[in-house]
């Protein structure tokens, strides 16, 4: 994956920050109308796109209430057509602060669409999985919390993000996240855990990786602005917009 502009770590982080807080005002102004149309055409996208029709696994972000594509529409078609959904669940990781992340992020299973509208909302309005229910639940990697549990393989996971563009060289669609790397670390344990099977010839796991976006979301070369990316950074396979379009990067080939 292009690395974009070469950039040491601080100055990486500060121009993360600086789009982020961008981003964030542009978002800030949009109506819930704009952001209800646009969530009801990605949803059409998804609804007819054949790795979405045959997936058995499907792993969704749930939305907070605004500034980002609504994902309540999704999950509830997923589960009505018989898929199995998987949800973030956050949770402490035991490390230390100098090991590695406090928190982690894993994908749990929710059980039907009763379960799904009895999660209650945390503070910044996203429905959230209860601790207490965690040890009934499928997991995406088995380890949490220090139990082990079996590794469920996902078949497709749609993502949300901040800000995308596409890399003028690779062609590769760029995603500048929330700043926690929440699902940077995710996918690289998802990755650690995949067996040989599971993953493809250059190493990664086969599952799809897609982001849903509001059309402001999407850098276009003509604006000037860019996504910044790093070496931890995990490439995506496409960008579902809000304005029907479908975008893929280069090198997939999955999504026919």
């Amino acid at each position: 994956m292009s690395q974009g502009i070469d950039m040491n770590s601080s100055a990486l982080s500060a121009a993360k920050s600086q789009l982020r807080s961008l981003m964030k005002q542009r978002l800030a102004s949009l109506s819930q109308e704009s952001i209800t149309s646009q969530s009801a055409r990605v949803f059409d996208s998804i609804s007819k796109f054949k790795p979405y029709v045959d997936a058995k696994r499907v792993a969704v972000y749930l939305s907070m209430p605004g500034g980002e594509i609504q994902t309540d529409p999704i999950v509830r078609h997923a589960l009505s057509s018989g898929k199995q959904v998987f949800v973030p669940y956050l949770h402490k990781s035991g490390l230390r602060p100098s090991d590695g992340p406090t928190r982690l992020m894993d994908m749990v299973s929710l059980k039907d669409i009763e379960d799904y509208e009895s999660l209650q909302r945390d503070k910044w309005g996203i429905p959230s999985i209860d601790a207490s229910t965690v040890h009934e639940r499928k997991r995406s990697v088995g380890e949490l919390g220090g139990s082990r549990s079996e590794d469920v393989s996902l078949d497709l996971i749609l993502m949300p993000g901040v800000a995308f563009d596409i890399d003028p060289q690779s062609k590769a669609i760029r995603r500048l996240g929330h700043g926690k790397g929440f699902y940077d670390y995710f996918l690289h344990r998802y990755a650690l855990a995949a067996s040989p099977e599971e993953k493809t010839l250059d190493g990664r796991p086969a599952v799809l990786l897609y982001a849903l976006a509001l059309k402001e979301q999407f850098l276009s070369p003509s604006s000037g602005e860019s996504v910044p990316v790093g070496p931890h950074d995990q490439p995506i396979d496409g960008l579902f917009l809000g304005d029907g379009q479908v975008k893929e990067s280069a090198n997939n080939t999955d999504a026919n």
